[in-house]
């Protein structure tokens, strides 16, 4: 989830249409309006979220480490009906791949190079990572 939050893949989630007048964050928003939600700025608003810039998958677990009920500002795949339709499968699929690559490597960064930056770059209307270097060394078993 926190992988999720601070890199949302797709900052600006697809145009929605209200379907009749009604009121977001004080203003009013007559009928037909075209809302493109931010879920770029939802996450990252110190309002929101403690340290937003920073990687701290334990915001999302209580003291026994289990899930905490999701956050209303957590939206990584936009919400309601017009909602990602494959979020059931991207958060299994990022589960699978992350477990299998932490159990079978072990990664770092070659000697002498800067650790991968986690500042993001927009390219088109996704986020990027910056350019980085890693080594990946099988887990002996």
């Amino acid at each position: 989830m926190e992988l999720m939050r601070v890199r949302t893949v797709v900052p600006l989630s697809l145009p929605l249409k209200t379907t009749c007048a009604t009121t977001l964050g004080g203003f009013e928003l007559p009928k037909g309006t075209v809302v493109w939600p931010n879920l770029w700025a939802l996450h990252m608003d110190e309002r929101e979220w403690d340290k937003p810039e920073e990687f701290h998958p334990e915001r999302f677990l209580n003291d026994e480490g289990n899930l905490k009920p999701k956050p209303e500002s957590y939206l990584p795949f936009s919400a309601g009906r017009r909602g990602c339709l494959g979020e059931a499968l991207v958060k299994d699929e990022l589960f699978l791949m992350f477990t299998c690559l932490l159990q079978q490597f072990v990664f770092t960064v070659p000697p002498g190079a800067e650790k991968p930056s986690l500042v993001p770059y927009c390219e088109a209307f996704n986020l990027r990572c910056q350019k980085y270097e890693v080594i990946g060394r099988k887990r002996n078993k």
